[in-house]
């Protein structure tokens, strides 16, 4: 899709800059100045499902991230996105059947089986958790997920077992 022309580019680094200095509300208001036709443009949609996640607003992220998408199915972050809003808002089994479709299409992509992991933990289905957590370890060959993996609440039942995988 085309990026934004000014001055609704301006808006959309605006935006940016709020959210990186942690005002949703100034993020959010810059949002709104943009073009109403260009607000389902998937750079927005991207801005505003990060500005709805650092607020807190979980079923507004969802939403958002339903219609990235559907707009975008052949974007790995679009599922991610949609996941990680079923799983705050304590959906954590609809966010693992909801990303489970998203295997196939990214044979590469370490964070979808990354969080499926963190799915199986917190449901406590161990095996199917470290299942999938090697899987993401060999897709990752710099090792920065098993720190991560280390440090993750979410996987905080399988840390002791993080070493041998």
């Amino acid at each position: 899709m085309n990026s934004l022309a000014w001055p609704d580019s301006h808006h959309l680094s605006a935006a940016e800059g709020w959210l990186e200095l942690g005002n949703c509300l100034e993020a959010d208001a810059e949002v709104d100045k943009i073009s109403l036709t260009l607000r389902t443009h998937p750079a927005v949609l991207r801005l505003r499902w990060h500005i709805c996640g650092q607020a807190n607003r979980w079923k507004d992220a969802l939403e958002i991230a339903d219609v990235l998408v559907r707009l975008l199915p052949g974007n790995a972050e679009s599922w991610l996105h949609r996941s990680v809003a079923l799983h705050k808002l304590k959906r954590t089994r609809e966010a693992r059947e909801q990303l489970l479709p998203a295997v196939p299409l990214f044979p590469d992509g370490d964070a979808i089986r990354y969080d499926l992991a963190c799915y199986e933990c917190q449901l406590g289905h161990l095996p199917e958790a470290k299942a999938w957590l090697e899987k993401a370890f060999a897709i990752d060959h710099t090792k920065s997920l098993k720190l991560e993996a280390l440090k993750d609440p979410d996987l905080e039942s399988l840390w002791k077992h993080i070493g041998e995988l």
